[in-house]
């Protein structure tokens, strides 16, 4: 198959699967059945099975990375359109932001040090809990590999957003503020859907702690890469 028809070809496929993909959440709306996952899942397999090389497969779909820019600039319009929220609750975002982002960080040191992970594995794990598009900015910064990260944030969301719909069944967590703070900070993009689902406040909730966790994190990895 010519080069431009393989790229195209992936291309269609990677769209074509992320759309059925989102039907079929439309019907079941259980973690397994996440766009996110079901996409990343048959792209996968479809890789393997027909022997394409992963830079082939980028060659159709590096626009999809592209987007992640843009998507990174939008992050200012729930910040302006809930500003009133902000300064209300800036306390409780503060602390909730930098206690979660500093757990999170610590957590991933703490598994990269235990299965002595190279270096550049243990910084394409650290910045696992914030949003991609921050998250392979993050990864750069520190030497580690930005698509494996990817893998690595995709995990981690997926991973916080089914935990987290079982500990709401477990714990007292009645706050709605809490609520979305618990998906926000422990699932990022898959948790703001998911508290979206419970509710709308919770949704704002954790969007706000996903994009503030992100930006503490990348500042932090900066002024760390200075000194």
């Amino acid at each position: 198959m010519p080069p431009l028809a393989k790229a195209l070809f992936w291309c269609l496929c990677t769209l074509g699967v992320y759309l059925a993909a989102r039907r079929l959440h439309r019907s079941y709306g259980r973690w397994w059945s996440s766009p996110m996952l079901v996409t990343w899942v048959v792209c996968g397999l479809l890789i393997v099975l027909m022997r394409t090389s992963y830079h082939e497969y980028l060659r159709g779909t590096h626009w999809l990375v592209w987007l992640l820019g843009p998507a990174t600039v939008a992050f200012a319009i729930p910040i302006h359109r809930h500003r009133t929220m902000i300064r209300q609750h800036w306390v409780l975002l503060c602390a909730g932001v930098v206690i979660g982002s500093t757990l999170a960080i610590a957590s991933s040191w703490a598994f990269a040090s235990l299965f002595e992970l190279s270096p550049e594995l243990r910084a394409s794990l650290l910045p696992r809990s914030i949003t991609t598009p921050l998250a392979m900015d993050a990864s750069r910064l520190l030497g580690g590999i930005p698509e494996l990260t990817a893998v690595f944030t995709a995990l981690t969301g997926l991973f916080g957003a089914a935990v987290g719909e079982t500990l709401l069944h477990v714990l007292p967590v009645r706050s709605c503020f809490a609520r979305g703070a618990l998906f926000g900070m422990g699932a990022h993009g898959a948790g703001v859907a998911k508290a979206t689902e419970l509710g709308q406040e919770e949704g704002v909730i954790a969007s706000l702690i996903m994009i503030f966790s992100g930006q503490f994190t990348i500042l932090a990895v900066a002024l760390y890469t200075l000194f």
